[in-house]
């Protein structure tokens, strides 16, 4: 599978622009994606969130309206792109253009995404109704703040959970099997075998 990679926003998002049969698929929106896109010159047709938190999700509204493209997240997700009051009841002082997902996404074992066949995971702890989004034939997890190299999503944010989290890394992550590679939200891509044999946090 062929992406690109762009990191974004004062705590150094990934997000992830795929290539699908039918079109490019991009992986969350931090900020400065959009102007990534442009300055490359990509088209995205579908953006696809993997949570909600407001460091992945900046320039949401922002590449919808530009590129006109379909935006799909989990329902827990919706609000925190479509309310602009939703972080602020939290304490966060933070200003979003509110947007609404074209469709919802929910765990299944196989769904096409612009003619890309991926399961979807779903793996809470981090962010109520995080996803993690895996092409079985690309060995490929793209896997938003859940598991990174060397570490995992935090879990003392509002709605995290660490028994939830790890409990979710052991059940659904790890026996995809050690050669699947991770495209984590921050930092460098990492293996689930090299996360299983030495992650301090989960083992």
């Amino acid at each position: 599978m062929r992406y690109k990679t762009f990191c974004g926003g004062i705590f150094e998002t990934n997000c992830y622009l795929v290539e699908a049969p039918g079109g490019s698929i991009l992986f969350d929106a931090p900020d400065g994606a959009c102007d990534w896109l442009v300055a490359e010159g990509l088209t995205p047709k579908l953006l696809l969130l993997t949570h909600g938190h407001f460091d992945h999700v900046p320039d949401v509204a922002k590449i919808k309206h530009r590129f006109c493209c379909q935006l799909g997240c989990h329902a827990e997700t919706a609000p925190m792109i479509s309310d602009p009051e939703f972080f602020r009841s939290f304490g966060f002082q933070l200003d979003i253009d509110p947007v609404e997902p074209d469709f919802l996404v929910e765990a299944t074992p196989a769904r096409e995404f612009l003619g890309l066949e991926m399961e979807v995971l779903e793996v809470p702890g981090h962010c109520p109704g995080s996803l993690c989004f895996y092409s079985r034939k690309d060995k490929l997890l793209v896997g938003g703040d859940v598991l990174f190299a060397g570490g995992v999503g935090r879990w003392d944010v509002p709605g995290g959970d660490g028994d939830l989290l790890f409990r979710g890394i052991r059940e659904k992550l790890y026996p995809l099997g050690d050669d699947i590679t991770v495209l984590p939200g921050h930092g460098p891509a990492t293996t689930i075998g090299a996360e299983r044999r030495e992650n301090p946090f989960v083992r």
